[in-house]
């Protein structure tokens, strides 16, 4: 009977502990998405998955989302520092060539299918490439376990610019990576470098 009793308090307690880590983690969540006035332009349950995500794989006060319901002519890429609880930037991001063009309506996680991922990523090292300095992107959902395969990076684009948009109506589409403008990618490149977090969300 003693040992019985042992083992239903402990596991009372692992559940109420369990209950507990959640109820903090969706408090913290809360001040954060009011403190840095996201509900202006993200849904909180959007915000709260992400966050939820950046918890599981980061390694750094540093987090990121891309909203991918939005057109390419919207500012749909948010970085975010939780520790300060302080939106860092608000910008512009592409998406794949096959995923659609002022929507993004098709993903994608199959090697060669120019298509974006969704899901989330851990943000690995830098490096410099064919768009200057880069970030490698590690997949760490079913949906985007290729990314590494797949080559899909973070980086700086011309055709990511808001000038492009003036010209097209819409950004223009890379190759599955997400692009955004040139004049920021050195700043967000070392913000989310080794062990920061980018969560892709669409509808549905």
């Amino acid at each position: 009977m003693k040992v019985w009793m042992t083992s239903l308090i402990i596991m009372l307690l692992s559940v109420s502990h369990a209950s507990y880590a959640a109820h903090t983690i969706n408090q913290q969540a809360k001040i954060i998405y009011d403190k840095t006035k996201l509900g202006k332009h993200l849904k909180y349950d959007v915000f709260l998955t992400a966050y939820k995500e950046h918890m599981r794989v980061a390694d750094k006060p540093i987090m990121s989302i891309i909203d991918y319901s939005k057109p390419s002519d919207r500012r749909r890429f948010f970085i975010i520092n939780t520790e300060e609880k302080k939106l860092l930037h608000h910008t512009f991001v592409s998406h794949g060539i096959n995923s659609g063009d002022l929507y993004a309506t098709k993903f994608s996680n199959i090697v060669d299918s120019k298509q974006t991922s969704l899901g989330t990523f851990r943000v690995a090292e830098a490096y410099h490439g064919k768009y200057g300095i880069s970030l490698r992107l590690d997949g760490m959902s079913p949906s985007n376990s290729n990314a590494r395969k797949r080559a899909i990076v973070l980086h700086g684009a011309k055709y990511a610019e808001p000038a492009t948009i003036k010209k097209l109506g819409m950004l223009g589409r890379s190759w599955g990576c997400p692009a955004i403008p040139m004049q920021l990618a050195a700043k967000v490149v070392n913000l989310l470098k080794e062990g920061g977090s980018i969560y892709a969300h669409a509808k549905g």
